[in-house]
C-alpha cells in the first residue's frame, strides 16, 4: 500500500517556524507533501522580512505538482496554498490535510478530505511523547501571531488532557 499523503498549507509551516516546532513534521509524518503555491506563498514571506522556512533545505519536505487544474476548487476567497493543498489532496484520495484557514477547512470538508491543523500536530506531538505538554506550544504560537479563537484553544486543551 502506498504511504499516505500528508498535504500542509503554508501557516502551518510558517508557524512551526516561527515557534521553532517545524522538526514535529517528519517526527510525526515523515514526509510532507507541498504544491507549488506553498513554496511561492512561503517565498513571499521571506521577501517581507517574515522568518520562513526554506523547503529546499528540508529533505522531508517534498514538492509536488498539481497535474489537473480542472480539480482546483472555484472558491474565489482561497488563497493559491489553499486552493492547490485541496487539489493535491483531491489528487490523492486518503491524504491528510494540514490546513488552518477556516474557508479552506469548510471547503476541503465539503469535498470529504480528511484534515488536521497546527493544533491537531500540537496534540498528536503530546500524544506520541513528542512534547510535555500543547498550552506552552499554543501560546508561542499566539505570541507568533497565529489567530486562536478561545472556544478552540479550550477544546485542544481538553482533548490534550490540559483543562
Amino acid at each position: 500500500m502506498p504511504e499516505r499523503l500528508t498535504i500542509s498549507n503554508t501557516s502551518p509551516l510558517l508557524y512551526l517556524n516561527l515557534t521553532n516546532q517545524l522538526e514535529l513534521l517528519p517526527r510525526i509524518y515523515q514526509t510532507i507533501t507541498i504544491p507549488q503555491a506553498v513554496v511561492d506563498e512561503l517565498a513571499e514571506g521571506g521577501k517581507q522580512g517574515v522568518r520562513v522556512p526554506d523547503p529546499a533545505m528540508f529533505s522531508w519536505l517534498r514538492v509536488v505538482p498539481v497535474r489537473s487544474q480542472a480539480l482546483i476548487p472555484v472558491v474565489t476567497d482561497l488563497g493559491a496554498g489553499e486552493t492547490e493543498v485541496i487539489a493535491l489532496a483531491l489528487e490523492n484520495p486518503g491524504s491528510l490535510v494540514i490546513i488552518d484557514d477556516q474557508l479552506g477547512r469548510r471547503v476541503a470538508n465539503m469535498r470529504g478530505l480528511t484534515l488536521t491543523g497546527t493544533l491537531g500536530i500540537l496534540v498528536k506531538a503530546k500524544q506520541l511523547g513528542h512534547i510535555p505538554a500543547v498550552r506552552p506550544a499554543v501560546e508561542a504560537l499566539r505570541h507568533a501571531g497565529l489567530w486562536l479563537a478561545h472556544d478552540l484553544v479550550s477544546r485542544v486543551l481538553t482533548q490534550a488532557g490540559e483543562m
